[in-house]
C-alpha cells in the first residue's frame, strides 16, 4: 500500500501509548520543543482534551479515511465527545471558507479550488475544541503557573496539576541532579521514565545488581544513600514499608548523613503519617527540604509513566519536581502539609484492597453456586463498575496468572496502616478490617509476593 504523506493541518487518528486511537490534528510544535531524535513523527493536538504529543508516523491514520472504522471499534462518552468536536470544527471551518469564497465571488474573483485549510494551533477556531468556560492550562507551562491558575479558579487546597507528557516526549527536564533510592516494581518504572525524558539520575538499591540495567541506560551509580543525597539536588526514595523508609534515612550511611542545607528529599513510599512526620523533622533539622509524594498505580502504570502522584510538604520542592512528576505520572496533586498525602494514599489503597477482596469473593461465590465466572466477568464489565482494573484482575484470576503488578503483601500492609489510622481518628473501618483478614489468610497461603488478585486463593483453600 502506498505511504500516506501527512502534513501540518491534517486531521488524523493518533495512537498514544495504551490508549485507543484518538482524533487529533497535526500542528506546529512550540519553538522550544525538539522532535525526539531518530524518530519519524508528527506533533498532534488531540480533540476534546488538553493533550498533545509527538506520535510516530506508523501510529497515525488520516481522519476521514478511517473514521467509520474507528467509530466502530471505539466506544465511550469521552470518545464520542472528541469525535463530535472534530465534526463541529470541520463545519465551522467549512462555513468560514464558504463565507470567504462568497466575498471573493462578490468582488468578481474566481473562487479558490484549494482543499479545505485546517487552521493552525493558534487560530481562534481551536476554541471549539474546549469548554469556553475553562481557562487554558497548557501542560507545557511551568507547574507553578498551572497550579496558580487552578487555585484562582477553584480556591481548593487539593490542587491538580496538568496531565503528564511522559509518553510524548514534550518534557524539558530539570537541570537539577536527581537521585533515586529503591528499584522495586514501582521505582524501576519511575527511574526508566526519568532517564527517557533526559534527567540526570543517580541510583542506589539495596540489591546492587538491580542498578546495572539503569547504568546501561545512562544512570550514575551511588554507593550509599548518603552519597546519593550528598551528590544530588533532589533525592527520591520508594521502598516497601515504614521500617525500610526510616532505615534508609536514619540507618548507617543513610540519607541523613548526606543532607545539607538546601538539599531536597522526596519520600515516595506508602507509609503512615507518623513516619512522614518523623522523616520531615529530621530532614529539615539539617537544613534540608522535605516532600512526601506517594504514588497510586501499579507496575504497568509505573512503566507507562501514568502514575497518580499525591504530594504534601514543602511546596517549593513540589514545583522543583515538576518535570520529574510529569515524566513519571499522568497527574499530580499537592495536598498541603506533610502527612496529608500519606493519609490520602492509605484511604485510596484501603478502598482498592477492599474492592479487590470483594471481586474475588464474587468470583468464588459464582463458582460455588454453579454460575460461570467468565459470564460474571462479562456482565460486570458491561455495568457501572466496568474498569480496566476489574477486567485485568479478573482475567488474572481466571487464567491463574498472579505475576505481581502490585504485591499482595503491600496492599495488606496498607490496609493495616489504614485501620490503625482509623483507630487514631476514632473512626470505624469494618469493611477494611474484614478485607484485611482475607489478605492475612492469603499471606498464610504463601501469596505475599504474588499480585493482589491472588487474594482469590484465600477463598478456595
Amino acid at each position: 500500500m502506498a505511504a500516506v504523506h501527512l502534513r501540518i493541518g491534517d486531521l488524523v487518528w493518533g495512537k498514544l501509548g495504551r490508549y485507543p486511537p484518538w482524533p487529533g490534528k497535526i500542528v506546529s510544535p512550540p519553538k522550544d520543543l525538539k522532535k525526539p531524535r531518530g524518530k519519524k513523527c508528527h506533533f498532534v493536538k488531540f480533540f476534546g482534551t488538553e493533550d498533545h504529543a509527538w506520535i510516530k508516523v506508523e501510529q497515525l491514520k488520516p481522519y476521514h479515511a478511517h473514521k467509520d472504522e474507528m467509530i466502530k471499534i471505539n466506544k465511550g462518552k469521552r470518545f464520542q465527545q472528541a469525535v463530535d468536536a472534530v465534526e463541529d470544527y470541520l463545519k465551522k471551518a467549512k462555513g468560514k471558507e464558504q463565507n470567504s469564497d462568497g466575498k471573493a465571488e462578490s468582488k468578481g474573483k474566481k473562487a479558490s479550488n484549494k482543499p479545505l485549510k485546517i487552521l493552525d494551533e493558534d487560530d481562534e477556531d481551536l476554541s471549539a475544541l474546549k469548554d469556553p468556560s475553562e481557562k487554558p492550562a497548557s501542560s507545557m507551562e511551568p507547574i507553578s503557573k498551572r497550579l496558580k491558575i487552578i487555585e484562582e479558579v477553584t480556591g481548593s487546597t487539593s490542587i491538580q496539576a496538568a496531565d503528564s507528557t511522559a509518553i510524548n516526549g514534550s518534557i524539558t527536564p530539570t537541570d537539577k541532579r536527581i537521585g533515586f533510592l529503591g528499584l522495586g516494581l514501582m521505582g524501576s518504572g519511575i527511574v526508566s521514565n526519568l532517564l527517557k525524558m533526559g534527567h540526570v539520575v543517580t541510583v542506589w538499591n539495596r540489591t546492587a545488581e538491580k542498578c546495572d540495567l539503569f547504568i546501561q541506560e545512562g544512570a550514575r551509580l551511588g554507593r550509599t544513600p548518603a552519597e546519593v543525597a550528598s551528590m544530588c539536588d533532589i533525592t527520591f526514595s520508594c521502598v516497601s514499608d515504614p521500617k525500610a523508609a526510616r532505615d534508609l534515612v536514619l540507618g548507617p550511611s543513610g540519607v541523613l548523613q548526606g543532607i545539607r542545607p538546601g538539599k531536597c528529599y522526596v519520600e515516595m513510599s506508602t507509609v503512615d503519617p507518623e513516619t512522614i512526620t518523623e522523616l520531615s523533622q529530621v530532614i529539615t533539622s539539617r537544613g534540608g527540604r522535605f516532600l512526601e509524594a506517594p504514588v497510586s498505580g501499579s507496575q504497568q502504570l509505573s512503566n507507562d509513566g501514568m502514575l497518580v502522584i499525591l504530594a504534601a510538604g514543602d511546596r517549593t520542592v513540589y514545583e522543583d519536581c515538576s518535570s520529574c512528576f510529569q515524566a513519571m505520572g499522568k497527574t499530580s496533586f499537592f495536598l498541603g502539609e506533610a502527612g496529608n498525602a500519606s493519609k490520602m494514599m492509605l484511604i485510596l489503597n484501603m478502598v482498592q484492597g477492599s474492592f479487590m477482596a470483594t471481586i474475588a469473593e464474587g468470583l468464588t461465590l459464582a463458582q460455588a453456586t454453579g454460575q460461570s465466572q467468565q459470564t460474571f466477568l462479562d456482565i460486570l464489565c458491561q455495568g457501572q463498575m466496568a474498569s480496566t482494573f476489574v477486567d485485568q484482575k479478573c482475567q488474572n484470576i481466571l487464567q491463574g496468572n498472579f505475576k505481581p503488578d502490585y504485591y499482595l503483601k503491600h496492599i495488606q500492609k496498607d490496609l493495616r496502616l489504614a485501620i490503625s489510622m482509623g483507630d487514631m481518628a476514632n473512626h470505624p473501618t469494618p469493611m477494611a478490617a474484614a478485607a484485611n483478614e482475607v489478605y492475612k489468610r492469603a499471606k498464610a497461603l504463601d501469596q505475599s509476593d504474588n499480585d493482589i488478585s491472588a487474594v482469590y486463593r484465600a477463598y478456595i483453600h
